[in-house]
């Protein structure tokens, strides 16, 4: 079951937390793996310890001329074909609205919305020229999405944009047997909430009906379930992976 053996897959930004979570289980399950970032020291030491069926791509998402060739460099890299595309790479840059600068908010539309959207146009045209009637596209929105959140005006309207987009590309691919699904974690153990005070992560935990903090394998196993065969007949959804903060 979740068996990717022969697949390939994309995951940016892959130096660490989130991303390299799902890069691990994709090339546990048999995939190769094409992992992309910024930092390619951090991408080189990923691929020496996972060993065969790892390789680099580097990319600067704030870059549009970069995320223009990624799909591209990407297929290359891995072989001459893509499968499973998963977007993880995100910016933020909180501020409240009132003093929110315009780089501020295009900083964040441009890597965490408008590259999803490159990236996404690019590999659905490489899934439908592999006419094998598999294609998997995965979005990392964001609890933020959903609920908003003070001082991330930026941030939630592009994870909120990101589930609109991928439900209208889901229906457009469908019948093509491309996927297009959301996964939407909530707080997860990463570096980032591991700079959290004591006293940060316990009111955080007291707000999550499960009472703690989501693990990267957590996400990284809904990303496995919807890049898997078993999980073919789903599309258009977002997964929520946040302990109950969001019933929807």
């Amino acid at each position: 079951m979740f068996d990717l053996t022969g697949k390939t897959a994309l995951v940016t930004g892959a130096t660490g937390g989130i991303g390299e979570g799902i890069a691990r289980a994709y090339h546990a399950a048999g995939a190769t793996v094409a992992i992309s970032g910024r930092q390619v020291a951090k991408l080189e030491a990923l691929k020496a310890e996972l060993g065969d069926r790892v390789v680099v791509v580097p990319c600067d998402l704030a870059d549009r001329a970069q995320v223009s060739k990624l799909i591209e460099d990407a297929i290359k890299a891995l072989g001459g074909r893509l499968d499973i595309l998963v977007n993880n790479a995100g910016l933020t840059k909180d501020n409240l609205f009132m003093v929110m600068k315009d780089e501020q908010w295009d900083d964040v539309i441009a890597v965490n919305l408008t590259s999803t959207f490159m990236l996404c146009r690019a590999a659905v045209r490489a899934m439908l020229r592999n006419k094998t009637g598999y294609g998997r596209i995965i979005n990392i929105s964001s609890v933020s999405g959903v609920f908003g959140n003070p001082g991330q005006g930026n941030y939630a309207a592009s994870k909120a944009g990101m589930v609109g987009m991928t439900k209208s590309l889901a229906r457009e691919v469908a019948n093509r047997g491309i996927t297009a699904n959301c996964i939407a974690p909530g707080f997860i153990r990463t570096p980032m909430t591991d700079a959290l005070n004591d006293k940060q992560q316990e009111e955080i935990a007291k707000m999550i009906p499960a009472q703690r903090f989501g693990s990267v394998e957590d996400i990284a196993a809904g990303a496995l379930y919807l890049a898997s065969n078993e999980g073919g007949y789903v599309t258009g959804q977002t997964l929520h992976i946040n302990g109950g903060m969001a019933m929807v």
